[in-house]
């Protein structure tokens, strides 16, 4: 006999790393176990990105009708059931004085990186924060895993986050890394624990998150610290997949 659906447990995932490689689609084989899961329990994604690009990932433009909640740019444009229920802007919030220092700052510092290469879109201005990236967005998949590798080595986003906070101590502003490349700014109390104000309206007893850059710095990590949710660490999709398994579809 089929387990009946628990309403009142979310799994909530991150998407880069944790349902996809990074910035690359969800593959077949993912994607049909969360429609799986989805008869057990409560499925949600959260993502730093904007939805387009989470759309990217996640199978094509309807991704906010195929999920319990989908909470793109960490809860800032927030879909429940398909229908938007929230949407914040960073511009109104902040205001252009301060975005126009931190922009000008991120401009200047990164221009003095020498890094293996550095292609366009170095500044990426999101509805409720800003993506700043040293290698430029616009970089090839191949340029994405080198800087990468480079990041690894010589700490470019850990000393260029460091160089933020010394630089907008008051500013009220968080600085996180993200993804394999970039880093995300945005006010205090932006970061992913921003849509468990949504769920928990709902009743929803249980949340279950799952990421993979839950330590200090990671764009994960204060959800997953978060006493509201059950934080679960993953280092890949199939590791993902691997644990929920584990938890839902033992025999």
């Amino acid at each position: 006999m089929a387990s009946q659906r628990d309403t009142s447990t979310l799994c909530l995932f991150d998407v880069d790393g944790t349902l996809t490689e990074p910035r690359q689609k969800i593959d077949k084989a993912t994607e049909d176990f969360l429609k799986k899961l989805k008869t057990r329990v409560l499925v949600g994604l959260v993502g730093g990105s904007d939805l387009v690009k989470i759309a990217e990932q996640m199978g094509g433009d309807a991704v906010h009708q195929k999920y319990d909640y989908v909470f793109a740019e960490n809860g800032l444009m927030a879909f429940k059931e398909g229908n938007l229920i929230e949407k914040q802007n960073i511009q109104k919030f902040i205001g252009d004085e301060i975005l126009q220092k931190l922009i000008n700052f991120a401009l200047r510092y990164m221009s003095e990186l020498t890094l293996p290469c550095k292609r366009g879109t170095f500044v990426e201005f999101r509805n409720g924060m800003i993506n700043l990236c040293p290698v430029g967005r616009s970089c090839s998949q191949e340029e994405r895993v080198q800087f990468a590798e480079y990041d690894k080595e010589h700490q470019v986003r850990p000393k260029f986050v460091e160089a933020l906070r010394k630089a907008f101590p008051d500013a009220g502003l968080e600085f996180a890394i993200g993804g394999q490349i970039s880093i995300d700014v945005y006010p205090t109390g932006w970061d992913k624990r921003f849509c468990l104000q949504f769920v928990l309206k709902d009743n929803i007893k249980t949340i279950h998150f799952f990421g993979d850059k839950v330590d200090k710095g990671g764009n994960d990590h204060e959800v997953y610290e978060d006493s509201r949710t059950i934080g679960h660490r993953v280092t890949s999709p199939d590791d993902t997949v691997k644990q929920l398994t584990d938890m839902y579809f033992k025999q």
